[in-house]
């Protein structure tokens, strides 16, 4: 199962009603460099932590959660 992490985080940010300014604000950075976040289909440890924090997400759940469906689809 393939996880576009940046998808993801687009849609849970607009999930929330929240603003793409808002959110560069929050990362510290431009809003360009937000729409660069929501194309990547991977992302620094780091800055998923920051993310899952300011949005109040587990983004590490979506792996955990793909992750658990491999492993049982394995048995």
């Amino acid at each position: 199962m393939a996880i576009h992490i940046g998808k993801t985080i687009e849609q849970v940010l607009r999930g929330q009603g929240r603003t793409v300014s808002w959110f560069a604000k929050q990362i510290c950075c431009e809003r360009t460099n937000v729409y660069s976040i929501f194309q990547r289909s991977s992302i620094d440890t780091e800055l998923l932590l920051r993310i899952s924090r300011i949005l109040s997400y587990d983004f590490f759940e979506v792996y955990q959660s793909a992750l658990r469906q491999d492993m049982d689809n394995q048995i």
